[in-house]
This record gives C-alpha cells, structure tokens and sequence, in this order.
C-alpha cells in the first residue's frame, strides 16, 4: 500500500474550493480526466461486476440525454479537462452513440475521446465510432477460452468479442488496448494466451488486479491475482520485463517492455500499488452523479441541475466543489476501507 502520509494537505484544508484557476484537490491534484458513463445496463454478466439475473438499474428517463452531457462538458471543459472516456455498463448499447462522440470530438480543447466495451457489439460499431471521430477503444477481455468466458461472463459471446476487435483494427483504429481482470482460482492460465494474442497484433494489454466492486460482494483479498505474480509468469514466457522509461505519473497503468522491444504490457495494480498519489480523474454516472473516486461513498447530483437549466457558473462550483473534497485515497489494502455504496456497472468502468 503505498503511503497516504504523503499527501498532507497544503494549508489550504479547510477553505473553500478555489472559484478560478485548475481544478484541484486539498492535495493540490490537477484533474483533468473525465469519465462519463452512458449507460448502467450491460449484454454480458461478469460474476465480479454484476449479479446473474436482476440488479438494479435507473430508469432509462433518469439517464443523461447527450444534450445534457454536452451542456456539463461545456463548464467542464474550460476548467482543465482534456481527456474524456466514455463508460458504462456497455456504452455500445446507448443508442445513436457515434452521435456524441463525433459531438465531443469537435470540442475544442478536447485532446482524447476513448471509450471502453466488452466488444460484443463492436463487429458492427468499430466503422460508425471510427468515422464519428474516436480513435481510441479499450477491450474488456479476460480469457480467449470459450468455456471460461462463459463461466465468467455468464453469455457464450467471445466469438463475437474476437471478431469485433478485428473488424476495428480492419476500420483503422491503431489505439487498442485490452483490459484483462486477474483473478486468482479463476484467470491464471490466461495471462501469457491473452500477452501472445495481444502481441501478435500490436495491442497493448493491460491485466487489473482483482478490485471490490462486485455486485455480489465476493472479492476477497486472497483472490487478487497481483502485478508482480503475473510480471513473473509473463517474464518465464516472453523474457525479462522491464519497466517503460519516462513514465506518465499520473497513468493508472504501471507499463512494462517486453525484452524483445515489442508492444508494452501494463498492470493496474489498485491493490498492491494504489496511484492514489497522482490520480487526476473525475467521475460522471449514466444517471447525473458526480464522483472524485470509483471507490468514493459520497457524490454530488448534478442532473437536477442540469435538469433545470444552470448555466456553466452553477456547474462549474459543483465540480470545483466535488473535487475539492477528494480523499487522499482508498486504502483497498487496509482496514480502513470500505466499499461504495454501488456495484461497478453503476458508476461506471
């Protein structure tokens, strides 16, 4: 667990959040990262997200329409943000999403749109996202064993997955990544497949640690798969891995080279190596709840405000204050922490 000590607070706890300049924490964090969540529903059932049958979902009326996500943008935007991911669920299920996309693509200070899926769709969505200007697609994957995937995503779909990840290489997009959770019992045979199947298209892969934001409450510490196991399975199959030079701080990803100089491999370890020290992401839930942390148990609803038409002021002091009031972080790995009050489909990934 790395040292929360370290990110005393300036002298500034206390005061109100700053009414100009970049959007800060008390720990003098800059943001500048936005994810927003277009939708809650999903069309797999990973056991550690969501339950088998039911959950609990809002009403599709209680969604952010996209003129209300693009009127936030609009006070968000002159305050730092420059990157922008799009989350659900399955983002691929809200309808006439190329729309927004291309709408938040000729934002101006917008630097990146990315967007995260299971890939389930994506055979018939890579060319519509492409052409409405997304260049970058993250690829939920954890196994290219169908059984598995069946256990795990309780749907018999990786066909589909696999065929969706080619079709959005054949439309042009060269950002691809995969995000692969680990998990003990469960994932172990295949960590070094998912690498070699990664490598031999240039993909970076990206294994997470096993986090507690299932449905179901079934995480357990002993059923982390940790970075440095999978580094030195990884390391056994590919040879030596070696950390990147330079790299970003402020990236979730802990990225390493493979010996032979082919494409990274990157571990988000949020259990045995928090990035709380230099995380500069804020969070929008499908249903207008603004969050500082995926683990946070407090958020502030900005969709009646939205709702009645604030102006770029009043949404602007929302967000200020929201981030203002950021913990120094999560402290997964100790007895300290407590999970939120949502499942991760409901946030948003």
């Amino acid at each position: 667990m790395q040292d929360l000590v370290q990110l005393a607070p300036p002298v500034s706890q206390g005061q109100a959040a700053p009414e100009t300049g970049p959007l800060i924490d008390t720990f003098d964090r800059v943001h500048d990262n936005l994810r927003i969540s277009v939708t809650d529903r999903c069309n797999i059932r990973c056991f550690y997200c969501m339950p088998e049958r039911g959950g609990e979902f809002a009403p599709v009326s209680q969604l952010l329409s996209f003129p209300e996500i693009m009127r936030f943008l609009a006070a968000a935007m002159p305050l730092g943000i420059q990157k922008v991911r799009l989350t659900g669920g399955e983002p691929l299920l809200r309808p006439k999403l190329p729309d927004l996309i291309a709408q938040i693509a000729e934002m101006p200070g917008v630097h990146d749109v990315a967007l995260t899926t299971n890939a389930v769709l994506l055979e018939r969505m890579a060319k519509p996202l492409y052409n409405a200007g997304l260049r970058r697609l993250n690829v939920h994957l954890d196994t290219l064993d169908r059984e598995r995937f069946r256990q795990i995503t309780r749907r018999d779909d990786l066909p589909r997955v696999l065929a969706g990840i080619e079709t959005a290489l054949e439309a042009g997009f060269r950002s691809i990544k995969l995000n692969a959770v680990a998990i003990r019992g469960v994932t172990e045979p295949d960590v070094v497949p998912l690498a070699r199947f990664a490598r031999d298209r240039n993909i970076e892969i990206r294994y997470i640690e096993f986090m507690p934001l299932d449905a179901q409450h079934l995480w357990s510490r002993d059923r982390v798969l940790l970075a440095d196991e999978m580094i030195k399975t990884l390391s056994a199959a590919f040879g030596p891995l070696t950390p990147v030079p330079d790299p970003d701080p402020r990236a979730p990803a802990t990225e390493y080279q493979y010996a032979d100089g082919s494409v990274r491999v990157g571990f988000i370890a949020s259990v045995s190596r928090p990035f709380c020290l230099n995380c500069n992401r804020l969070r929008l839930t499908a249903d207008g709840k603004l969050r500082y942390c995926l683990f946070a148990r407090e958020e502030t609803d900005v969709r009646p405000l939205l709702a009645a038409g604030a102006g770029e002021a009043e949404l602007e002091r929302a967000i200020r204050s929201t981030v203002w009031k950021k913990w120094a972080g999560h402290q997964i790995d100790s007895p300290l922490f407590a999970a939120p009050n949502r499942p991760m489909y409901s946030i948003g990934g």
